[in-house]
């Protein structure tokens, strides 16, 4: 994977702009270790840091071509998997091509089809182009939102890039954050609704999206969404169905020429992936795969079953290694790596985030980057599949908000009187809400709980899948690791996406399809193992460092989060050993503990990166 960044202007000679152009790429390093470029031509200037997985020689970018006096330039983040079929179309149009990198296949596909290209690409990406021939930039985002890319548009300045940081940079654009930004951090986050970018001037080119900046100005439209359709198979036909998509889209992102390994919890998606590689390795002769697992020091000691944590992955990670016969690396943190590790997960999302669940992955993809440059991760599985207990019960299901986001009563009470009247938090939260469940694309004469289960599968799909992507993208890039994430698929989301609730829970059991569509794939007792997520810290050890950090914080007349909160809320709820414990929160892993982590990374946040509120 990589990192991209430029600004266009339409005025002025960029080429004086030169050292600003490198200072933005530069905040991008740890995206892209391997190389970095710049190039500035008339109005346009690209940076872009580069992480080479396919064709390390060649595919330096920003990469140029001409035709007929027309100069194009790309710079890219991401992998298409669909990169050999379409270099084979371009060569039958007449294309020639230098390299075997896909960077190439991307800018003559654009050069070929126009903007009409993003239909034709099966990948992760987000990309621009400039357009000598239409004076145009044009800017893609993939259909699932896997690569980041934001923008911004301040007077007669266009910037863009992988991630805030860059754009911060620019002396157009500045940290500020006004009421929709406080209410995204206090009462949305750590998710983040679609196309917000929290800071005031800055925007997330949407996922499915595509942007055209021109002299006649700024356009963005979706090129591609989720569509309901009626689903005809039966069950085995769509069992059938899952499996040759999982397949193909497993044996198409497993193509490198560096080393790949697989991410194994031990639970069905990660299993899955893992024995399908495991598979494709043997009939390729490529040897044992290797793989990694996450755990903490004593996590064994303090774990406690629960209805989100049913129990510990390390018997099945056991189970699985013995199966698969990988090389496999246990890794474990102590509980001062995950405090000290939360800078840096800030730092690499720009934005308080999923706390310990970010800097422990932030370690882990450190850690793999040791060995391995490219992982497979069972990513989105969950969201696509109904694998979340808010899928399976009642109360979740029709609580009439983001069933991830729960209390939210509590979380709009942790704020100051003047700033929770200033951002009205309960009613913004209500206005995101209605309006996500208003995208949902309706089926004709669905109803009951076929339309229920549409909705909340789209919501999970568009509005919690992307707060976990954007924390895998942002903890393995900041360690310069690429993550690949098959199950976000576009072809196997959008056919999953359609089928009926009753073959979905197939067996009255999460993700009931995907485990049928594995029979024979994985044991069944791996299988048909109740889901456990990622694996987070139980030691009270973090619980007493991040209150004993935030009971500090707001000690500090000087913290800049003290006129956002009701400071005596949290010294309460601190001085309460349930609330500081068990409190819900977000999510399934999120409480307590990461309450007083995530308020400690937002006052991290406000001062390192100098935000000035209104």
């Amino acid at each position: 994977m990589c990192g991209i960044t430029g600004f266009i202007q339409w005025r002025g000679d960029l080429t004086q702009h030169s050292q600003l152009l490198v200072k933005m790429t530069e905040t991008l390093a740890n995206r892209g270790p391997d190389a970095a470029g710049t190039w500035i031509s008339g109005p346009c200037a690209f940076g872009h840091r580069r992480l080479s997985v396919i064709d390390p020689e060649n595919g330096a970018q920003p990469m140029i071509a001409r035709h007929d006096d027309k100069v194009y330039a790309i710079v890219y983040n991401g992998e298409l998997y669909n990169a050999p079929e379409l270099k084979k179309e371009l060569k039958q149009r007449g294309h020639h091509f230098l390299t075997e990198c896909d960077t190439e296949v991307l800018l003559h596909a654009y050069m070929e089809w126009g903007p009409d290209c993003t239909g034709k690409l099966n990948g992760i990406f987000a990309f621009a182009v400039w357009d000598g021939l239409r004076d145009q930039v044009f800017l893609a985002r993939d259909r699932l939102g896997v690569k980041p890319l934001f923008y911004s548009r301040v007077d007669d300045v266009f910037v863009f890039g992988s991630e805030p940081k860059a754009l911060l940079q620019h002396p157009k654009v500045q940290p500020k954050v006004g009421p929709e930004g406080l209410a995204e951090i206090f009462i949305i986050g750590p998710a983040r609704t679609p196309g917000h970018g929290v800071y005031k001037d800055i925007f997330e080119l949407r996922p499915g999206h595509a942007m055209i900046y021109s002299r006649e100005g700024l356009r963005s439209y979706a090129y591609w969404k989720l569509e309901s359709n009626h689903h005809t198979e039966n069950e085995e036909e769509t069992a059938s169905r899952v499996r040759e998509l999982l397949q193909d889209t497993l044996e198409r992102q497993l193509v490198s020429d560096v080393p790949v390994c697989s991410l194994l919890s031990g639970g069905l998606d990660s299993s899955a992936l893992t024995a399908l590689a495991v598979d494709y390795y043997n009939r390729t002769g490529q040897g044992r795969v290797d793989t990694y697992s996450v755990d903490y020091v004593d996590n064994d000691k303090h774990f406690k079953s629960h209805t989100f944590q049913p129990g510990a992955d390390g018997p099945w990670i056991k189970r699985m290694v013995d199966e698969l016969n990988t090389n496999h690396h246990y890794v474990a943190f102590d509980t001062p790596e995950l405090v000290t590790a939360l800078d840096n997960a800030l730092e690499s999302r720009d934005l308080p985030g999923m706390t310990d669940v970010d800097s422990s992955l932030y370690l882990f993809c450190r850690e793999i980057k040791k060995n391995a440059t490219v992982a497979i991760s069972g990513e989105a599985a969950d969201e696509i599949f109904g694998g979340y207990p808010w899928f399976h019960r009642d109360e979740m299901l029709s609580s009439g908000t983001f069933p991830w986001s729960v209390a939210p009563k509590m979380r709009a009470g942790l704020l100051s009187p003047e700033v929770g009247e200033w951002i009205r938090p309960l009613e913004y939260l209500g206005d995101r809400y209605s309006d996500a469940v208003a995208e949902v694309p309706k089926l004709d004469g669905e109803t009951g709980k076929q339309a229920q289960m549409r909705v909340m599968s789209y919501l999970n799909i568009t509005r919690f899948m992307p707060t976990l992507l954007d924390r895998k993208d942002r903890m393995s890039m900041g360690a310069g690791l690429e993550v690949r994430v098959p199950y976000c698929d576009h072809r196997l989301v959008q056919y999953v996406f359609n089928i009926p609730w009753e073959i979905k829970a197939v067996g009255n059991r999460e993700k009931g399809i995907l485990r049928k569509a594995l029979e024979g794939i994985l044991p069944d007792d791996v299988l048909y193992r109740k889901k456990s997520p990622y694996p987070k810290t139980h030691n009270p050890a973090y619980l007493n460092a991040v209150r004993t950090q935030m009971l500090g914080i707001l000690d500090d007349s000087t913290s800049p989060i003290l006129p956002l909160i009701d400071a005596a809320k949290i010294r309460e709820i601190a001085a309460s050993p349930e609330s500081s414990s068990n409190l819900p929160w977000f999510g399934q892993l999120m409480s307590g503990p990461q309450l007083f982590a995530y308020l400690a990374q937002v006052n991290l946040w406000l001062r390192k990166y100098n935000v000035s509120i209104g």
